[in-house]
Formats: C-alpha cells, structure tokens, sequence
C-alpha cells in the first residue's frame, strides 16, 4: 500500500495513529508496548526509514508516545 501525502490514516479501532506528512510518517501511540511493536516493525521492514523524532505527552493518566519517521529516498547520508 502506497501511503498518499498529509493523509491521516485513523479509524476508531486503531491502535495507533498514522498520519504522512511528505516523506514522514507520525506516529502516535498510547502505550509503551504500541510504541515497541512500532519501532521494531520499522527498524526491521524498512531500512531507508529512519527515526527523527521522539516526544512523550504526558497529560495526568493520558500519556502518549510520538514518533516520527523519515523516508530516505536517495544514496545521499541520512544526517540525525
């Protein structure tokens, strides 16, 4: 599945949410163990994808995790 740009990829039984952005992918997750399931899914499927971005919100017993991806889609070094 080609993902399209700045779509959000949400439906009420989602686990987590996918929004594209570019060549981004944002991911929002609300457990620790989603943020694990998701990190490994990338890190071992994809090797031209890379995390970014990294930022926890912590709202009383709300937390969420969310990451961002980035798609490297040429021979150039990815810089983080």
């Amino acid at each position: 599945m080609k993902l399209k740009d700045n779509i959000v990829y949400n439906q009420p039984n989602n686990q987590v949410m996918v929004k594209t952005d570019g060549n981004k992918i944002v991911i929002i997750c609300n457990t620790e163990e989603d943020l694990d399931k998701v990190h490994k899914r990338f890190s071992k499927r994809n090797t031209n994808t890379f995390l970014v971005e990294y930022e926890e919100w912590d709202e009383g017993e709300d937390k969420k995790y969310i990451v961002t991806y980035e798609i490297k889609k040429d021979d150039r070094p990815f810089l983080n």
